[in-house]
């Protein structure tokens, strides 16, 4: 099992704050370092500094870190034009050394989007523009050099397009899809991801939604595997007072989060609870780390959990 950090900084968060959790992810050894692509905090509080781009961020950590690998969990389809995105993440893969993976869906939280001037379209549209960001993107990447790219979509055309750059990874950039949708969500992943992953979920309700995506991959006759991963809430602490102070920094129950697929305890409990999502099919399971000024936390799991996975 592959564990990467997860960080939501529309809760609060400078870059500076976002560079030493990235920090302390590589020096401990986790896979990765994602951020959510948000503009607004979420529940009660102020937010403070302010949101963030997340691929302006993904670009100045591209360049601040050296081995861990950087992406979206995930970028907004509402919130860029599909050219100017492919250009943005090969710009970042290649920042990188193509350490870069791009995370894509739709669209859900209406509030970031009147807050900030973003037309927020009815979902069946979202999820139409996703789908053609999807083909457009990869298909930017994919043209051979030297060639050009043309697209007619319902919401988007690109003509005569020299499909520059290209990222540095070969042949594109890791694509991932997730969500709960039982139709739409399983074919796009299927048609265009690289890695599907089911967020914050009950353990036991993840690998029907595996196995609705292998079915939709199966269907269109796909013979690359896909990965398949999970994103849940991280609460570890040393012994249950610890957990405890730690579920009431960030406004949560110990035991609302267990039952929520949470990875909640001591790191023993920790290690069981990764586990079963690797029972589940899981191979990568994104920890979100919602106290940003708790290094130990990370550290904590770097050497306690993830030695006896």
């Amino acid at each position: 099992m592959r564990l990467v950090i997860f960080t939501e900084p529309q809760q609060g968060a400078s870059h500076d704050d976002l560079l030493r959790v990235a920090k302390a992810a590589e020096d401990g050894g986790y896979d990765g370092f994602f951020r959510s692509d948000h503009y607004l905090r979420m529940g009660d509080g102020h937010g403070l500094p302010g949101p963030t781009d997340a691929w302006i961020t993904l670009a100045a950590l591209a360049v601040q870190t050296s081995r861990i690998r950087l992406g979206t969990l995930v970028s907004s389809a509402t919130f860029r034009l599909p050219g100017p995105l492919a250009i943005a993440v090969a710009q970042v893969d290649a920042m990188s050394g193509g350490r870069v993976e791009f995370g894509l869906g739709g669209g859900w939280f209406e509030g970031e989007h009147s807050a900030y001037g973003i037309p927020f379209p009815p979902v069946a549209e979202r999820f139409d523009r996703l789908e053609e960001q999807l083909e457009i993107i990869t298909g930017l990447w994919a043209a051979p050099v030297g060639s050009t790219y043309d697209f007619d979509g319902k919401h988007y055309q690109v003509t005569g397009s020299p499909a520059l750059p290209k990222p540095v990874q070969s042949p594109r950039v890791p694509v991932i899809v997730g969500g709960h949708g039982k139709k739409r969500t399983p074919y796009l992943a299927a048609r265009y991801a690289t890695e599907f992953n089911v967020p914050f979920s009950k353990i036991e309700d993840i690998p029907a939604q595996y196995a609705r995506v292998r079915s939709a991959a199966e269907a269109l006759g796909r013979t690359e595997p896909l990965a398949y991963s999970a994103a849940a809430v991280l609460c570890v602490g040393r012994d249950e007072a610890e957990v405890k102070r730690r579920a009431a920094a960030i406004g949560r129950e110990p035991e609302e989060m267990r039952a929520n697929g949470g990875i909640v305890g001591t790191p023993a409990e920790a290690v069981e609870s990764i586990k079963r999502y690797a029972e589940a099919g899981a191979s990568r399971l994104f920890l979100q780390v919602l106290d940003l000024s708790d290094l130990d936390h990370i550290d904590l799991v770097a050497a306690e959990v993830a030695p006896n996975l």
